[in-house]
């Protein structure tokens, strides 16, 4: 009951502050309506009958759809927010025409004429909220998206409904003004700002330089595109969560304000503090509300408001005290500089600091933070639910309103994982946590475009009142719906990737890519996997079997292709150890037949056949930063700091392949010549008789990966070559015969 409170209080309190919806009902109406036309074609589109009316939810903020018609009639979609309206449309295209909207492409082949819903079907979400994104997925997905990449986001968001997301393009421009305006010079602006690709941990206080500065034509795009998205969201009836001030300054603010009382915070991810330790004005000097007001006030001017503002004070970053008062004084610093100017502010919180240090945040800790802020003005993240949630040993928050987040994918990386089962389970068991205070789900990967089976499943979660009864049924749905027809052996390939890479389980689960084949190379990895590789194996040639029937289907062509490079990166893992034991054995043989295949044969194919395909090119990867640019100068510009993101992310590798993807182009220039050089080293090592030093290896492979960086070779950005022969070509070759089964 007490979630459910809150989940009212919380509605009530934003509905008031919107004003009412007049007007309101129309606009959002009129929004889902063009998006049924840009999602099905005109003509389609005329079939559907889309209403928004807020008297359909029973209770404030429990978004409401209802469906009927069909057949011979139009279908009636109505909702009580166009957000709910679109989700409503979503289920229809769903579970009546068996379609799919998916990142990597749709499945939109409407039944004719358009199915009958038998009787009306009406449905409520149990979550007031259904959050979307991380900090970190502005920097890892959405960097360098124009509007038309954003519009198709947007689409998605509201289909999967979507109601509360981030909205933090543009905020640089507005921290320009205000830096200008207290004094700061444009020189020292750009020093403190840094590079696109590494905005989000500017944002929160990690970073600050690395990478930048950021042009004109930068703050001009992005105030342009901001406008852009804020507009489609609210025209939606979604809720963007803006930015506010969470403390840190440049540090040229102690030129023009000597006396300010700040500290100067530790390192963080390996870098010296040229690009690190920040510094933290202290909360209860006077500039610490007179910055975070300037900002609100310029932000709100520039972008209204919906009164849902972000801050990480700590994020990663250990506070300069532990005692409880000054934890409890810094955060109410930042919750009344937002609400000196908008006395509305609900201020939303990512939980990730209580889970991430630990040793740090105690109890008594982690009280004051949430005890600062007045109960239900806080809305925080529990951002790693479906394996680390914080709820259980917070008391739910200490009854502060939370949403339970799967956070999924580190680092934006390629590599088939999930969790599915903790998924399913995990909202229902918040919900039902004693005195529970959870008003919502949340998705928020640090990348996208992998995996999206789990995020299928997660937004379906946001509005169901009960976990999915039966998984293995429900993935056989998915599967039917993104290939657009039942094919046996590719329903066998998705069970077993559902009881393998999709069955993590435990506080080990990571969607963090750690294969040999993305890491540097070295005699300690560590290739134990929580999945059966042979499962792996068999899907791989069972969807190879499914290839003759499924030819035209780009989701299957997608799928293929990924399951191929996941198949490639088990072999990696078992001929890297196969070399490494050679090598400690002293066995020259093996160790030139198992790295040679390594290097030479598998790294290449699995190159040729990413080529394949547009979305695994570097070349695609990297046009998209360049495109941003308004110059050749700052083209190369973006481009570098995409190519430092994908893979040393600092000017010495300070968090090394953290970003890593499996790129054709970054397979041949930067993943094989390190696995070559290693190699070659080892081979010497024994020719020699000489020990293996990695120190000495680090210095030479950091070399080749600062090449690769520093590049200014272009990549093509159109695929080559048919992904089917292709995979079948490295299946045939380099299948382990240690499996059943043949094509």
């Amino acid at each position: 009951m007490e979630a459910a409170a809150l989940a009212v209080a919380l509605g009530l309190l934003l509905l008031a502050r919107a004003g009412g919806s007049a007007g309101d009902e129309a606009r959002e109406a009129a929004a889902v309506r063009a998006l049924v036309a840009r999602l099905l074609g005109p003509g389609p589109a005329a079939n559907f009958s889309v209403s928004v009316e807020r008297a359909l939810a029973a209770e404030t903020g429990s978004d409401t759809y209802s469906l009927s018609g069909g057949g011979r009639a139009p279908v009636r979609v109505r909702g009580s927010t166009g957000v709910a309206a679109a989700a409503g449309l979503h289920r229809y295209l769903r579970d009546f025409c068996g379609c799919q909207v998916a990142w990597s492409s749709s499945q939109l082949r409407l039944p004719r004429p358009l199915p009958e819903v038998p009787q009306e079907l009406t449905e409520a979400t149990p979550h007031r909220y259904r959050y979307y994104q991380n900090v970190c997925t502005q920097s890892y997905s959405f960097v360098w998206w124009d509007w038309a990449r954003w519009e198709r986001e947007i689409d998605w968001m509201v289909l999967n409904g979507i109601n509360l997301a981030l909205a933090w393009n543009g905020q640089e421009a507005i921290w320009q003004r205000v830096y200008l305006a207290l004094g700061l010079t444009q020189s020292e602006i750009n020093t403190y700002f840094t590079g696109p690709a590494f905005l989000a941990w500017e944002r929160m206080g990690n970073l600050h330089t690395w990478g930048g500065p950021l042009s004109p034509s930068w703050h001009l795009k992005q105030l342009h595109l901001q406008h852009q998205i804020l507009d489609r969201m609210r025209s939606f009836g979604m809720t963007p969560v803006l930015p506010a001030f969470a403390g840190h300054v440049p540090k040229a603010v102690t030129r023009v304000f000597p006396h300010a009382n700040v500290t100067q915070l530790g390192s963080w991810g390996h870098f010296n503090c040229s690009y690190s330790c920040s510094l933290l004005l202290d909360p209860e000097d006077p500039l610490f509300s007179m910055v975070g007001s300037l900002f609100l006030r310029e932000l709100i001017k520039e972008f209204g408001t919906d009164h849902i503002y972000g801050a990480d004070t700590f994020n990663e970053m250990q506070p300069p005290s532990s005692e409880p008062s000054y934890l409890a004084a810094a955060t109410a610093a930042v919750y009344e500089a937002m609400t000196t100017v908008d006395p509305h502010a609900v201020w939303l919180l990512q939980g990730w600091l209580f889970q991430h240090q630990p040793e740090f945040w105690g109890p008594a800790q982690i009280r004051a933070v949430l005890g600062a802020v007045p109960q239900d003005r806080l809305l925080v993240l529990d951002l790693f639910a479906e394996s680390q949630p914080v709820y259980l040993h917070t008391a739910s928050f200490h009854g502060q309103p939370f949403i339970w987040c799967m956070l999924h994918n580190f680092g934006g990386n390629h590599g088939l994982f999930g969790a599915l089962e903790a998924v399913n389970r995990g909202p229902e068991s918040a919900r039902l946590f004693p005195n529970s205070t959870m008003v919502g789900t949340g998705i928020v990967p640090e990348g996208i475009g992998q995996n999206e089976v789990v995020y299928a499943l997660m937004a379906e979660l946001g509005w169901r009142k009960d976990p999915v009864p039966d998984l293995e049924a429900w993935v056989i749905s998915f599967v039917r719906r993104r290939y657009g027809v039942s094919q046996p052996n590719a329903e066998a390939a998705w069970r077993l990737l559902l009881r393998s890479v999709y069955n993590c389980s435990g506080e080990g689960c990571k969607g963090h890519n750690r294969s040999p084949l993305v890491r540097r190379p070295s005699l300690q990895i560590n290739t134990t996997v929580w999945y059966n590789r042979s499962d792996v194996f068999e899907a791989w040639r069972l969807l190879l079997t499914a290839a003759p029937y499924l030819t035209n289907s780009p989701a299957f062509r997608y799928d293929l292709l990924d399951i191929t490079r996941q198949a490639v990166q088990e072999l990696v893992s078992l001929y890297y150890d196969e070399a490494r034991t050679a090598y400690l054995n002293h066995q020259f043989p093996a160790l030139l037949r198992a790295g040679g295949i390594l290097a030479y044969e598998l790294l290449p194919a699995l190159n040729e056949v990413l080529a394949s395909d547009s979305r695994f090119l570097l070349g695609s990867w990297l046009e998209q930063a360049r495109a941003v640019a308004v110059s050749e100068v700052e083209a190369y510009f973006y481009e570098q700091n995409s190519r430092y993101q994908l893979t040393l992310w600092g000017p010495e590798g300070n968090i090394l392949d953290y970003a890593n993807k499996q790129l054709s182009g970054l397979v041949a220039d930067y993943y094989q010549p390190r696995w070559g050089l290693f190699l070659e080293t080892l081979v010497d090592s024994l020719a020699k008789s000489i020990p293996f030093q990695q120190h000495k290896f680090d210095k030479k492979v950091f070399q080749l990966e600062q090449a690769f960086v520093l590049s200014k070779k272009r990549y093509s950005s159109q695929p080559q070559g048919d992904t089917i022969e292709l995979a079948q070509k490295i299946f045939l070759k380099y299948s382990p015969k240690g499996f059943s089964g043949s094509l």
